[in-house]
């Protein structure tokens, strides 16, 4: 089945990439940022739809024929939403991003439209997935009427957490794509769903390997930090994600970081953030940016492995 995702993937995106040249539907790129992006002005974005439409209908296919054990129905079931619940938030941002440059108007959901969407979306998955957790994620905390509430509190924060930092890691050809692949790897043996979203990135990663012919957009990232959140809640360990997924929490930090210090002191601590652009400012090409994240990414990812091994 991950074959035939990645060959689902890959053919979508081929039909996506031909209509989106064909009614236009381009990136606006920043023009403060780097110069070399100045070139991906109308690059066909929002790819992550037709991966994500991949992902489901090979999973759909799955359920048909009985392709995943009952035990792990209501787990698989509960991510798969999540992603398409995160996705229909980042799918409206991509919506506004594309009109706005063919017809003007607005270009993107602000922070304060998309987080209550994003927690909303958070809570209902974490609602569902508190009990079923791996094992208890705040075993200081009591529990509320036998409801774990502080773990299903824990686990919202992560996915909005796992969203937001996995969208600050796009912005490269390839790096995200590569980079969820690798912290999804641990878990492709026991989550359908993770082996699926490996293999649909790959899919994309054909046609989004620099230079990219098409861009992930919103919808995209944020079902791929959905995936990984609800992957390591339900079947690992939330606490390793961090660990895991390393370059996206220090993408996310240093926006933060970047914001609280200009608010502060008037002053930049990084040339341009995510911290990704942070390094091309510096002289790093795109390509090397880009495969140092991966490699970083999955040292981090082989640590994490090494302490999932021997947990029950």
């Amino acid at each position: 089945m991950m074959v035939l995702a990645a060959l689902l993937s890959w053919f979508l995106l081929g039909l996506f990439i031909h209509y989106s040249k064909r009614f236009g539907w381009g990136q606006p790129v920043r023009q403060e940022g780097p110069q070399t992006h100045l070139v991906k002005e109308g690059t066909p974005t929002a790819g992550g739809v037709a991966f994500v439409l991949a992902l489901v209908l090979v999973f759909l296919a799955l359920l048909a024929f009985d392709g995943i054990g009952q035990a792990n129905l209501s787990r698989e079931v509960m991510i798969l939403l999540a992603a398409l619940g995160m996705g229909v938030v980042g799918g409206i941002d991509d919506f506004l991003k594309i009109r706005s440059r063919k017809f003007g108007g607005k270009k993107e959901l602000l922070a304060r439209e998309k987080f209550p969407l994003q927690l909303l979306v958070a809570l209902l998955f974490a609602g569902f997935a508190a009990p079923l957790a791996s094992h208890q994620l705040l075993p200081g905390f009591m529990s509320v009427g036998g409801y774990p509430i502080f773990d299903m509190l824990f686990i919202a924060f992560v996915m909005v957490g796992s969203v937001n930092a996995f969208n600050f890691t796009d912005g490269l050809d390839g790096l995200l794509a590569g980079v969820g692949m690798i912290v999804l790897l641990p878990l492709v043996a026991v989550s359908p769903i993770s082996a699926l979203m490996v293999a649909v990135l790959l899919g994309f990663l054909w046609f989004n390997a620099h230079p990219a012919r098409v861009f992930m957009g919103d919808m995209g990232s944020h079902a791929i930090g959905a995936v990984a959140a609800g992957a390591y809640a339900l079947y690992s360990d939330v606490w390793l994600l961090p660990i895991a997924a390393i370059i996206p929490v220090i993408a996310v930090l240093s926006v933060v970081i970047q914001v609280a210090s200009f608010k502060s002191r008037g002053k930049r601590v990084f040339r341009m953030t995510p911290i990704q652009h942070h390094f091309e400012l510096s002289g790093w090409p795109e390509t090397h940016v880009t495969l140092r994240f991966w490699v970083v990414t999955g040292i981090a990812t082989a640590l994490t492995w090494w302490l999932m091994g021997g947990r029950p």
